[in-house]
């Protein structure tokens, strides 16, 4: 039988795992992933990814794919699945896509969210999926500075050395993105960030928002974001915001 290539659309809690990628002796989305794969099909795969998220990360619509002989249709695969897979891994969609259809290389672009809870108390429900920061926050110079970097931009100084990256021959060598939009939505206490881009470097989304967090506490002003960008060093922005808040949400092909 030829072989047929599966898209999964996953939803995950990444509170537990350590990142999307397999690594020796730790419990990852990717590993876990391919085992149920295995256990359905009865062949080994490793399932590809439309990019890595690291340990803590969540998403609301990670694509992967992987090819197989297995004559299973899409609906019970899902079905076959979700039966194996831990709860805090669901396999939202199968579809049979084209031969040359690859998660990651075909991919257009990504939106991710950041998401801040500002109050004083931070609900033991919302805990892993919000990064708490009861500080006082200027919220309009956030906006301000979220608009500064939509465009083509190199984005170096928001870049955390990836030891990854000269492995993986599809990841561009240049550090220059560009940014459709970029936005900050407040919910009472819950402020949430969404940028989407044709691509995103290692930690970038979690350093624009900890560079954002320094425009709201009035440490820098906004307009510092362009003189950040234009420095293309790491040590120009601000830290690395928590794991925890940060979702992939969608990928577009």
């Amino acid at each position: 039988m030829p072989l047929r290539n599966i898209k999964l659309t996953i939803s995950y809690d990444g509170t537990h795992f350590h990142g999307w990628q397999i690594q020796p002796t730790l419990q990852t989305i990717q590993g876990t992933l391919a085992d149920a794969i295995e256990r359905v099909t009865n062949a080994g795969v490793c399932p590809q990814g439309s990019g890595r998220t690291d340990a803590g990360v969540h998403a609301l619509a990670q694509v992967a794919t992987f090819t197989t002989a297995s004559s299973i249709p899409s609906s019970n695969l899902r079905k076959a699945l979700n039966s194996l897979l831990p709860e805090t891994i669901r396999v939202v969609s199968v579809d049979e896509v084209p031969p040359d259809f690859h998660a990651r290389r075909s991919a257009k672009a990504k939106t991710y969210q950041y998401r801040i809870y500002a109050g004083e108390v931070c609900p033991p429900f919302l805990a892993k999926y919000v990064h708490h920061n009861p500080y006082p926050l200027r919220f309009e110079p956030m906006v301000a500075a979220a608009k500064l970097i939509v465009g083509e931009h190199d984005f170096t100084s928001f870049a955390a050395v990836d030891p990854e990256k000269h492995k993986n021959k599809d990841e561009p060598a240049s550090n220059v993105r560009t940014i459709f939009s970029s936005q900050w939505e407040r919910d009472g206490d819950v402020l949430t960030y969404t940028v989407s881009g044709n691509g995103f470097l290692h930690h970038m989304v979690r350093n624009l928002v900890g560079t954002f967090l320094l425009v709201g506490k009035e440490t820098i002003p906004p307009e510092r974001v362009t003189t950040i960008l234009d420095q293309r060093s790491r040590t120009a922005a601000g830290p690395t915001a928590p794991p925890q808040g940060l979702f992939l949400v969608r990928v577009e092909y």
